[in-house]
């Protein structure tokens, strides 16, 4: 039996960052769930439990070089190996070492160029409230500490941007699972630092996949094209749940391969596992993984026909399903509003989900009968044409479309007031109504390049007619699926407000590394060509290649890969908190300073804070009732303290002061053209003692 030592090393690099968030994640939730999520407890549980699913994720990995097929191959003998030097698993030190090297690089300079988002603005500052929450207090809901203004009153609103109000206390918007691996950052006194290490891993994670399905000979490039993608530098720099989603969906396609290399029935186990708790990361994740829940019931169906990968379709199947049940008994748990938030698009999905379980029974019912029919000649070619067909029709859609959304509620409302924002600061026609999601291929093409979104297409299109041919290479039926499934979902429907690099974050989990992921199949392919006529064609090529895949993304990339944005909150939010007085209870009286602040006065710097009502949704709160409110709080033996963004705001209630001022960058806000600048921000909050 060979062993392919380097190919070892680098699958074991590429699925231990999915196997070790898996098992931190099923430790720390039960915890968080019994407000017991401390350092010590988690790392007592959370480290075990990583190394028992690394250890088990990663028996036997390079024992072989075989491909799974899917029960036999063209010379009739069932899984028959193929030779090292063709193998997806096959590798050198010098390709394993690259890898690494793009890694180690990738998570240094992300670490270097950090940005540092804690004032609520967008998602990120909202993960980074809720992961600081957790560190410091082991247990949700957040209190409301009612009591410290002098019990309830209608005119005191605890919610804030991100933060719901439920059955008296405050509910973070989103799911747990970024927030519990954030949490570790601020254990460590270094809460910007785990960002920029998970976007490492998802580098690794990616040329793993690559290495297995279309050669350790790309691996190197792939993750280079990856780690300079200006999404991938924009969601590693700071606390998003995209970069932990997108090493758990692309871990759990390379646990799957290697389950499908030496089929057993608990191999596929823990490849279920990893999906599934992607949805602990991202209620998107439910839409991710359908493709996962029909391929195991392919598995299944196999199982009884006598195929040796049939075996892992059980435990895939189970793993699967014990995963999204804890990422969606989580969401009802722990964020309740958002899911309810969300159930326009959440109910759909469990419900298509459901319906795919019945037609996995009735498949596997009616697998002897399936396995007779037999594809027309005509649909392998139909099948590569059709992907062409979408492609093409994706790239074209602006000339032949504009998407556009008639407000129908007031997050709709928000959503048209922010774009006639930003198509006026870009000089541009005010239409609220505009999404641009018709330009979302033309978005993908700025980030990867032309070039590597066409190897992609000719990639997907040769797959396509292959599988439908033949049923081989059966190793890529799966990651077909996912990457396509979700890239066309995605662009179809971005549902992300358009401007850039904001709505690069939809692109992130899947359609960039699914797109390079088929274009290195594609230059594998086009590789075999060049070899046919002779060294001085494959050289050149072969240096093409590089200069088209590398140089697009690149230049893209540079306008902003050098500039942080939003530094220096983090000192401006602890210098503001030591302005405040410690028995303080925080009266904000002003719309922006309450969307920011209000979260950020109450985790981090430990005092009661609420916004006061403001009439017909005005700017500031009503003088009157900020001194009644004032008033209570002086009663219940606490000092009332009033903040807003300007001196006039707080100044009829006592001396004004400055407590933070803050010029920095922001992001641009690009609507039709790649981001290639930062724009400047401005942050000042003022505080009266009333």
């Amino acid at each position: 039996m060979e062993v392919d030592r380097p190919g070892r090393v680098l699958a074991a690099l590429s699925v231990l960052p999915a196997l070790a968030v898996a098992g931190w994640l099923l430790a720390g939730l039960p915890l968080l769930l019994l407000g017991r999520f401390t350092p010590p407890l988690a790392t007592l549980l959370g480290v075990p439990a990583a190394a028992l699913l690394c250890w088990a994720g990663t028996r036997g990995l390079g024992r072989r070089t075989q491909a799974p097929s899917p029960g036999g191959s063209k010379d009739g003998h069932a899984g028959a190996p193929v030779p090292a030097r063709q193998a997806g698993s096959a590798a050198t030190w010098w390709q394993v070492g690259g890898v690494a090297a793009v890694a180690v690089v990738s998570g240094a300079f992300n670490t270097i160029m950090h940005s540092e988002q804690l004032a609520v603005r967008r998602d990120p500052a909202t993960y980074a409230q809720y992961a600081a929450w957790i560190a410091g207090h082991g247990s949700l809901p957040i209190p409301t500490q009612a009591e410290a203004f002098g019990g309830p009153d209608p005119e005191l609103i605890f919610q804030s941007v991100g933060f719901y109000a439920e059955n008296g206390a405050v509910v973070p918007q989103f799911m747990p699972g970024p927030p519990l691996l954030f949490a570790i950052g601020n254990w460590l006194g270094a809460p910007f630092l785990i960002p920029a290490v998970l976007g490492a891993l998802a580098v690794l994670t990616l040329a793993g996949v690559v290495a297995r399905l279309s050669g350790a000979r790309w691996a190197v490039l792939a993750a280079l094209a990856f780690a300079v993608s200006l999404p991938i530098l924009y969601t590693s720099r700071t606390t998003f749940s995209e970069i932990p989603s997108l090493i758990l969906l692309f871990g759990g396609l390379a646990l799957t391969y290697d389950a499908l290399v030496r089929p057993a029935w608990w191999r596929g186990l823990p490849a279920g596992l990893v999906f599934g708790l992607a949805v602990l990361v991202r209620v998107d994740g439910l839409r991710d993984v359908l493709p996962v829940l029909a391929f195991a019931g392919l598995l299944v169906a196999m199982r009884r026909r006598g195929r040796p990968q049939g075996v892992v379709g059980p435990a895939l199947l189970a793993g699967l399903l014990a995963g999204a049940g804890i990422g969606m008994l989580a969401a009802y748990v722990l964020a309740r509003p958002y899911l309810s938030y969300l159930s326009g698009s959440v109910r759909p999905l469990l419900l298509i989900c459901a319906g795919v379980l019945v037609l996995i029974v009735a498949g596997t019912a009616a697998a002897p009968a399936l396995a007779r029919i037999r594809l027309p000649k005509w649909a392998p070619p139909a099948g590569a044409g059709l992907v062409l067909l979408l492609m093409a029709l994706l790239y074209a859609r602006p000339w032949f479309q504009s998407v556009t959304r008639v407000p129908a509620n007031p997050d709709d409302v928000r959503t048209f007031e922010m774009i006639r924002q930003i198509q006026r600061a870009n000089g541009m026609p005010l239409d609220g109504t505009r999404l641009y999601f018709e330009n979302s291929l033309h978005w993908v093409a700025w980030y990867v390049g032309v070039p590597v979104v066409l190897l992609a297409t000719l990639g997907a299109a040769l797959l396509v007619r292959k599988l439908l041919r033949d049923g081989a290479p059966f190793a890529w039926l799966l990651p077909l699926a996912v990457v396509g499934w979700t890239t066309v979902t995605t662009l179809l429907r971005p549902e992300i407000t358009p401007d850039h690099p904001w709505a690069a974050r939809r692109l992130v989990p899947i359609v960039i590394p699914g797109l390079i992921l088929l274009a290195t199949y594609g230059l594998a392919r086009l590789h075999v060509l060049a070899d046919r006529h002779g060294p001085l064609v494959h050289k050149w090529g072969a240096a093409l290649t590089v200069v088209l895949v590398l140089v697009p993304p690149a230049v893209t990339s540079i306008g902003t890969a050098f500039t942080p944005v939003e530094r220096g909150e983090a000192a401006a939010v602890r210098a503001m908190c030591a302005r405040i007085p410690r028995d303080a209870s925080v009266l904000i009286v002003e719309r922006v300073t309450a969307d920011r602040f209000t979260q950020v006065v109450r985790g981090m710097c430990g005092l009661p804070a609420a916004q006061v009502s403001r009439p017909d949704q005005g700017q500031t709160a009503p003088p009157g009732q900020v001194r009644r409110l004032a008033g209570r709080v002086r009663a219940a033996g606490r000092v009332p303290v009033v903040l807003g963004a300007e001196q006039g705001q707080v100044s009829p209630y006592g001396t004004p002061a400055q407590i933070l001022g803050l010029v920095t960058r922001q992001d641009e806000r690009s609507l039709v053209d790649a981001p290639n600048a930062t724009w400047s921000l401005r942050m000042n909050v003022w505080m009266a003692v009333a």
